[in-house]
């Protein structure tokens, strides 16, 4: 896990939703997930680990609810090991809390589940890159069902009062109108590389060889952004490596990409819409 996500390589740490109920998402994201709140006011909650801020929630009582859109499918949190997944899995039959699917990729395992206003989020732990699937001499990913049973093997026992401290942001998946257009920004303007191009409609992209820092789909091509006072994804950080900075920024001068400013920061707008801040690591 550390090999792809440290201070050499970029990748996405946090993400910004926003919900319509913040007592109704703690209740989830705290009491159920299991993550630790960071900082809180009336109307945002800060969630995440000792280690790692992972999701900032805002609430507004008057947004519009999930529809279909453009912009997030899941952001997914990487366990540190298989043992984890088994305490989240038992975690969640516990809570009776609803899973939406449960899949081995190849490089990974994982369950599939979405928070109270549909957000989407994806719980997995990855295999060594060793045993990653490689097919025409480069790695692949597919979709097979879970071994469910096979990954509650790990727990001899059961125990759950948090998530694990080395919990952190694995990736991001996204519904993008196109995949050139993604590629223009997601590749030629922050810097990702082509991973796998999955038939004519997803695309997962990465740095450092990481199977996917980031997903995107046309599974909703033609439809809408996600209006901004829609609950959804409206920002993430992505972490970048002091020593990328400078071609990034000249990237993005080449592209007459605006950096702009607000209370939180800078960042940029991504053809979602959706912000991004730049952390340097």
């Amino acid at each position: 896990m550390k090999s792809f996500h440290n201070h050499q390589v970029m990748s996405i740490s946090k993400v910004y939703l926003l919900i319509k109920d913040l007592n109704r998402s703690l209740f989830f994201y705290h009491q159920i997930l299991g993550l630790n709140i960071l900082s809180r006011n009336d109307k945002e909650v800060l969630l995440g680990t000792s280690h790692h801020e992972l999701v900032h929630l805002t609430e507004d009582v008057h947004a519009s609810p999930q529809s279909i859109t453009l912009g997030l499918y899941h952001f997914a949190l990487l366990l540190p090991n298989r043992l984890e997944l088994a305490r989240m899995i038992y975690r969640l039959k516990e809570m009776k809390y609803p899973v939406t699917g449960a899949s081995d990729h190849g490089v990974s395992e994982a369950i599939y589940l979405d928070d109270p206003d549909g957000n989407g989020i994806e719980i997995y732990v990855d295999r060594e890159a060793s045993n990653w699937p490689i097919q025409h001499g480069k790695m692949t990913m597919f979709t097979h069902a879970l071994d469910i049973k096979s990954v509650l093997q790990e727990l001899p026992e059961y125990h759950f009062e948090s998530i694990h401290n080395d919990t952190i942001m694995g990736h991001l998946h996204l519904h993008v109108d196109s995949l050139d257009t993604a590629k223009s920004f997601y590749i030629d303007t922050l810097g990702f590389q082509e991973m796998l191009l999955y038939g004519d409609s997803a695309l997962f992209v990465s740095d450092q060889g990481y199977h996917h820092h980031l997903g995107l789909n046309t599974w909703h091509h033609g439809a809408p952004l996600c209006e901004k006072s829609q609950v959804g994804l409206k920002g993430f950080v992505l972490n970048m490596p002091k020593n990328n900075y400078l071609s990034f920024i000249q990237r993005l001068e080449n592209k007459h990409i605006p950096i702009l400013t607000e209370p939180n920061g800078s960042y940029i707008e991504d053809p979602l819409k959706q912000k991004i801040y730049v952390n340097l690591i």
